[in-house]
């Protein structure tokens, strides 16, 4: 049991750290309770889509499309990252509400797919430690997987928000938060091959 623990630990470690990074950009961003709800939601989502795409890989069900096609969704943080980069200083306060109902969904539903997005690593992880598992074994390192998405953004939203680093990311966001989500997309389009599939159509 505790060897199928540490594994657990080690190996959503090793795949997940990247997701730091993305986590401070969007706790420094969000400024309300329902919004941060909206932000580790999108975790546990996608956390939970790439670990049903695993198992069903590791039971031999094959549903998981070709990594170019997964490399697709790099055009998510390409797009956050534009919008960031050309959105307008201040929205009038009368849509404040309106707004902040939209932005929920949207914070949901953004999170959710940049964590597929970056998860091709832990796809490639996950499926052979997956298929070397017993049923129970599963069990016990999905619960410290979950239990480790918690962790992960209860330590993300407190390092948002030192006061050093939440202001250095308000005062530079026009330049930090596009750099960072288009590189991000630019990197999964490139791992996943998808720059060099749209290449050949053109041989």
């Amino acid at each position: 049991m505790m060897t199928t623990i540490l594994t657990a630990i080690a190996t959503y470690v090793a795949t997940s750290v990247d997701y730091l990074i993305i986590l401070l950009i969007f706790f420094s961003q969000e400024n309300s309770k329902r919004q941060m709800k909206g932000v580790v939601w999108g975790q546990y989502l996608g956390t939970t889509a790439l670990i049903v795409i695993s198992l069903l890989a590791a039971f031999g069900l094959s549903f998981i499309p070709q990594d170019w096609v997964i490399g697709l969704l790099g055009m998510v943080p390409i797009a956050l990252g534009l919008r960031v980069a050309f959105k307008k200083e201040k929205e009038p306060e009368e849509d404040e509400v309106i707004d902040s109902a939209r932005k929920y969904r949207s914070v949901v539903l953004s999170m959710t797919l940049l964590t597929i997005a970056s998860g091709g690593d832990n796809i490639g992880v996950y499926v052979p430690l997956f298929s070397s598992l017993t049923p129970p074994n599963i069990f016990v390192t999905l619960v410290v997987f979950y239990i480790l998405v918690a962790a992960l953004c209860f330590a993300s939203y407190r390092l948002a928000n030192f006061k050093y680093l939440r202001e250095t990311i308000e005062r530079y966001e026009r330049i930090i938060v596009p750099v960072v989500l288009i590189g991000l997309g630019i990197a999964i389009l490139s791992e996943n091959g998808t720059f060099a599939a749209f290449a050949g159509l053109f041989r």
